[in-house]
């Protein structure tokens, strides 16, 4: 049991309706993120064809070519012709999941558990009720979500709103767990030089500024998180994100 809570693992048979699932992508380098719907179904975000999606460098094309779109040669008999990256996307779940096992998110989760979890796999924050995560999802999914960002707008952002309703303010990092683990690492590699110069005895301090550094970009404490309802994220009324 303790192997799965930290893990995340799930059966489908065990899916419920507003569920934020994930699967890890390329060898456990990142995770895709959406919202499990029903009858097998899930609601996700995805990087559209053609366009840069925030580094400027050849990881968009990367990114994009990793993506669950060009992992099937053959047309899925469920989802047919629908579309598999173009934003805001309806697909079965195996076309999500791509070969991945399946994951789920977690919410509410203690700080000791937070820090234990690997990046990207649960918050502290809770999350709304189910009704209105599908609510939020289906409406996106309708009028999209703007374009997709590695670091500032990607499917965890778009999961994680759907789930808790948040958006982050201003030009710092989105509400990904992923990129805020990324953000914690590089802190912590810095300090952890810094003082390995000074002296080796004081390189542990670097694992205590990870853990900082990763827990203050966490979606739960953050104090530029604020709560917009679903038709303004699309009408983009007084945001700047």
């Amino acid at each position: 049991m303790k192997k799965k809570v930290l893990f995340n693992k799930i059966k489908k048979e065990e899916l419920e309706a507003g569920d934020h699932i994930y699967t890890w992508r390329h060898r456990y380098l990142y995770a895709h993120h959406g919202i499990y719907v029903d009858a097998g179904n899930v609601i996700h975000f995805t990087p559209t064809a053609g366009r840069e999606i925030g580094t400027g460098t050849d990881a968009d094309r990367f990114i994009f070519s990793s993506s669950s779109s060009l992992h099937s040669k053959s047309q899925c008999p469920t989802c047919g012709d629908r579309p598999r990256n173009n934003g805001v996307i309806s697909s079965c779940l195996e076309c999500f999941l791509s070969g991945g096992k399946l994951r789920c998110f977690k919410y509410g989760v203690s700080i000791r558990l937070f820090l234990a979890q690997v990046r990207g796999t649960c918050t502290t924050a809770p999350s709304d009720q189910p009704e209105d995560v599908l609510r939020r999802a289906e409406f996106l999914l309708s009028y999209g979500f703007g374009d997709y960002k590695l670091f500032k707008n990607n499917c965890e952002d778009f999961t994680i709103y759907c789930k808790t309703g948040y958006v982050i303010l201003g030009k710092s990092v989105g509400r990904s767990g992923q990129v805020g683990g990324v953000v914690a690492s590089v802190a912590a590699l810095s300090c952890a030089c810094a003082y390995s110069v000074m002296s080796p005895s004081l390189a542990p301090i670097g694992l205590g500024t990870y853990c900082i550094s990763r827990y203050l970009t966490d979606i739960g404490v953050r104090k530029d998180a604020v709560k917009i309802a679903v038709q303004k994220i699309v009408s983009g009324d007084d945001l700047h994100y």
